[in-house]
């Protein structure tokens, strides 16, 4: 067994990885960029390397340097996490020259995989159902157009070398397919360095259901069960569930043989996931995640297994510790996954500072975090900055549990997924069981999560408001009670806290409406990638304006009136804070 081993990534992934080293009493080494040097996981990490600056390409995706800290360190083996180098065949190639033990499957059956078009071709080969379109990218747009008239419309258009919701576009019709067609290459590009793009059928609302499978060097291949992981906004996971709300045994032994024998099909070795579709009794191959998943936690909750600790142990060469007759699911655990995004404003990134931080607690409750008050959230990279996970013996009282684990949730100011995943667990889709599509592609259902907002002065007021809340007792109750305004501490009320609301900008009287109308402004800091419109253009309610990357995702701002596009304040390639004017319809 190791005696060290250097974990490639950063934030609560990191920190799970460590904690499965520790356990095993095996030395954790810990790498960090600029921008993390005093997060809690470099603290965590037994040791710890700076790698290079914020931006990604120069820390975590810098395989020279990680392989050399490894070296360095005396490191015998690298946990990828996920994300990042995870699933890069190159940083697998480079460890093994390196005389380093990549901790995941192999170069080759990552390559397998990690290129969407040849793991479809693989399966097809196999005989495992695979959604109907292509197993080769298409060349151009001209070839892509000539494709999905073949397919049928509506296309999903697919980076050949992506997974996560990355480089993932739909195009309803015809007209749509060279948006579509463009941004599923542009983000296959920026992450995964591969443009092609291939297309496949879009399945209107299938539930998204996945296999957990571990394969040893042994021949020993075993899966761990289902995950649903419908809940998604741009195809990327929300909410996870395990065992699956619509998966029977026999679906279960079925699913898991195809999990199995794509493994077997790939000379597999290692923890990975086999993701499919499933539309009422039938079952499609989707693709093959050669990896740890964010959310392989609620498996492991109703499993037992350490999916991590199996990870390390067949990357040793060790067989697994697990035989298929002895895997058993018990009870229910659900994931939320909680990201830094604003939901009421279409799920935009929220960067931001933490001031106060608390977990939450109690039975069958897991949080896998790498914040703690003091923490900052920049925009430098992914959304998600914690998992919270519960378990109970059935799906409603997991789901009870989980909306009192929500409730207890604090991250302060920090804007997160927390109110969203509260209504929709409280939802009659929920219950029933549904993918809750309807919910979450609901733009006026997402505005009603937007935050209270404290009332604005009157317009003869002198003097901006405070809001402060007192503790006070009436015939020995405990009540807390609210005052907006001037007020001062009253004698024997203990003030518990205080706070100044933003001052909002007063709109100018008249009929020509104001600037706070008339101007569109960016919800979010980030670079522009893409100008739709030009100055002097008649615009629609609705119409894109611009795309605005951030924390590694694509947002489409679109006008929030009709009107002349009297002024454009952005260009491709340019960069923009939060509150900075985009455009002025007039």
């Amino acid at each position: 067994m190791f005696e060290k081993v250097l974990v490639a990534n950063r934030g609560e992934i990191a920190i799970r990885v460590m904690r499965t080293l520790r356990e095993m009493g095996i030395a954790s080494v810990g790498v960090y960029s600029e921008a993390d040097r005093d997060t809690p996981a470099v603290r965590f990490a037994d040791e710890a390397f700076l790698l290079g600056p914020p931006v990604p390409a120069e820390s975590y995706l810098n395989i020279e340097r990680i392989i050399e800290v490894a070296k360095e360190s005396g490191a015998e083996a690298i946990h990828p996490g996920y994300g990042f180098l995870a699933e890069n065949a190159s940083f697998a190639e480079a460890c093994e020259k390196a005389g380093v033990v990549f901790i995941g499957p192999p170069a080759s059956a990552i390559e397998s995989m990690g290129s969407k078009t040849r793991a479809r071709e693989i399966m097809q080969e196999a005989g495992v159902p695979i959604v109907p379109g292509d197993t080769e990218p298409a060349p151009d747009l001209k070839a892509a157009a000539k494709s999905a008239k073949a397919i049928g419309y509506p296309i999903a258009c697919k980076a050949a070398g992506g997974g996560g919701g990355k480089g993932f576009r739909v195009a309803l019709k015809p007209e749509e397919l060279e948006d579509a067609f463009e941004g599923a290459s542009r983000e296959g590009e920026k992450f995964f360095s591969d443009p092609r793009v291939y297309l496949e059928r879009y399945l209107e609302d299938p539930r998204h259901v996945e296999v957990q499978v571990l394969a040893d060097s042994h021949g020993n291949v075993v899966h761990l069960g289902e995950r649903d992981c419908s809940i998604q906004r741009r195809h990327q996971k929300l909410i996870e569930e395990a065992p699956g709300p619509h998966v029977d045994e026999e679906m279960r032994e079925r699913i898991g043989e195809i999990a199995k024998e794509a493994a077997k099909a790939v000379d597999y070795r290692s923890a990975g996931t086999v993701e499919g579709l499933q539309v009422g009794e039938d079952y499609f191959f989707l693709e093959m995640n050669t990896r740890v998943q964010v959310e392989h936690c609620v498996t492991e909750m109703v499993t037992g297994v350490d999916i991590v600790r199996e990870q390390v142990r067949i990357a040793a060469g060790e067989e697994l510790e697990v035989a298929q007759d002895a895997v058993e699911l018990r009870g229910h655990a659900i994931e939320c996954r909680i990201n830094a995004e604003a939901a009421h404003k279409n799920f935009a990134p929220a960067p931001g500072p933490i001031e106060s931080y608390i977990e939450p607690a109690g039975p069958g409750v897991r949080v896998d975090s790498g914040l703690e008050a003091g923490s900052e959230v920049t925009p430098l990279y992914d959304p998600m900055v914690a998992k919270l996970i519960v378990w109970d013996t059935d799906r409603e009282r997991a789901t009870a549990r989980m909306l009192r684990a929500l409730g207890e949730y604090r991250i302060e100011p920090l804007t997160t997924l927390i109110p969203f995943h509260r209504r929709i667990l409280a939802s009659e889709q929920w219950q029933k069981g549904e993918t809750c599509r309807d919910l979450v592609e609901d733009k006026k259902w997402l505005k009603g999560l937007a935050p209270e907002t404290a009332p604005a002065p009157s317009e003869d007021e002198g003097e901006e408001t405070t809001e402060r809340t007192y503790k006070v007792e009436v015939d020995g109750r405990l009540h807390e009670v609210k005052v907006i305004g001037a007020a001062a501490p009253a004698a024997g009320a203990a003030q518990s806290a205080g706070r100044r609301p933003p001052k909002r900008e007063r709109q100018a009287g008249g009929g020509g409406g104001g600037g706070a109308t008339e101007d569109l402004t960016s919800p979010l800091q980030g670079t522009v990638l893409k100008v739709a419109v030009e100055k002097g253009a008649e615009i629609e309610e609705g119409a894109l304006i611009c795309v605005i990357e951030a924390m590694k995702m694509e947002n489409e701002i679109t006008a929030h009136r009709s009107g002349k596009l009297t002024e454009l304040d952005v260009s491709e390639g340019g960069s923009i804070n939060t509150g900075e004017r985009i455009a002025r319809i007039e």
